[in-house]
């Protein structure tokens, strides 16, 4: 992880494809730990150390995860997730070209907790949440596609399963219908920037994190 933004009320970090947000059956060290051990060397604080999370990647993702250090601050950024106060924008690397360069998309999610994975509807059916995003093609390699990501809504699996429904399945994502997995079990989702009015400050707060290395991410035009 690197840390892209501090102050005594939040820190956002760039988290690598491997990281787990929070702690998980497989029992490895979460990155809120991470972040923990981070604060109390940096500070050379004795005990315990605050980190509230207020939101979660997909650990096959790569990019922005924004905590609390305060439990003032997670209380007010926990609503302002709720109410969708907090822009993300997302990098996506497809395989297969949008129809249309740009657009809306709007689906109904179900979850399936059995296999983790959400299933997209173009109406309404029982136990489904409303999905919408935006996207936009913004470069192009020998062969994938570069997608910018709005999202309006924080679904489960939300950008994954419905690229995947559009016929552009995110590379790597094998669960979504990727052809292939990526050599270190990535996915090319990428949280690239993030922006919303901080917590206790009210300041704007606007942050971009670097993609990750590799001829893949540099060689869109």
């Amino acid at each position: 992880m690197t840390v892209v933004y501090e102050d005594n009320h939040i820190i956002i970090v760039n988290k690598a494809a491997s990281e787990i947000v929070q702690g998980d059956k497989t029992g490895d060290t979460p990155l809120s730990e991470t972040v923990k051990q981070y604060l109390k060397e940096k500070y050379n604080k004795p005990g315990n150390v605050f980190v509230g999370v207020a939101h979660r990647l997909d650990r096959p993702v790569s990019g922005l995860v924004l905590f609390a250090k305060t439990s003032k601050a997670l209380v007010r950024l926990n609503e302002m997730f709720r109410t969708s106060d907090v822009r993300k924008t997302y990098w996506a690397v497809v395989k297969d070209a949008p129809k249309e360069t740009e657009g809306e998309l709007a689906h109904y999610l179900v979850r399936n907790e059995k296999q983790n994975k959400s299933y997209a509807y173009d109406r309404e059916v029982p136990n489904s949440k409303k999905a919408i995003l935006n996207y936009k093609l913004i470069g192009r390699s020998q062969n994938y596609y570069l997608l910018e990501v709005d999202l309006k809504t924080g679904r489960h699996h939300q950008i994954r399963c419905q690229l995947a429904k559009m016929g552009c399945p995110i590379k790597g994502d094998l669960k979504y219908g990727s052809a292939r997995s990526n050599p270190d079990g990535s996915i090319c989702l990428h949280a690239r920037r993030i922006a919303f009015t901080h917590p206790v400050s009210k300041q704007l707060v606007e942050v971009e994190a670097p993609v990750p290395e590799g001829n893949l991410w540099n060689g869109f035009q």
